[in-house]
């Protein structure tokens, strides 16, 4: 059990210090300037945990195993960030951004879901849309 719920626990906590950090960025500052930064300290910090948790040290080898996935994340992972980031300089409260793109998110993932993997979408899921649907029209009120 543990093993399914700290990934979870690992996500929400980040996700929270995420949203802290990304309001925080300094309103004069470069959006794309701080995301160099950024990665900058995500790169040492995942070499870093690359080699205190790998058992074969080789970070080349690795590097071998590189599909379309991993770069196009590094293009996604970037608009996510400058998107809150912007999002936040635009004037987005804490409590309501990411509570907002995470309810559209759900939504769209479910349609991602149906469409890219042929997962079934069941009535239950139809009533969590609806009450995702719901839920951002109560939070924009």
């Amino acid at each position: 059990m543990f093993q399914y719920i700290w990934p979870l626990a690992v996500i929400v906590l980040s996700n929270v210090v995420y949203q802290i950090c990304a309001k925080g960025i300094p309103p004069k500052m470069n959006a794309y300037a701080s995301m160099t930064v950024t990665y900058a300290v995500a790169t040492l910090f995942s070499a870093a945990a690359f080699f205190l948790s790998a058992k074969d040290k080789n970070i080349f080898k690795e590097f071998s195993h590189v599909n379309w996935a991993t770069l196009v994340l590094g293009i996604v992972i970037t608009g996510l960030e400058v998107g809150f980031i912007f999002a936040y300089k635009a004037g987005w409260k804490v409590s309501v951004l990411a509570t907002v793109a995470n309810g559209l998110l759900a939504i769209a993932l479910v349609f991602a879901a149906l469409f890219l993997y042929n997962e079934a979408i069941s009535w239950t899921k139809i009533c969590g849309l609806a009450l995702c649907v719901a839920g951002l029209w109560f939070i924009n009120k």
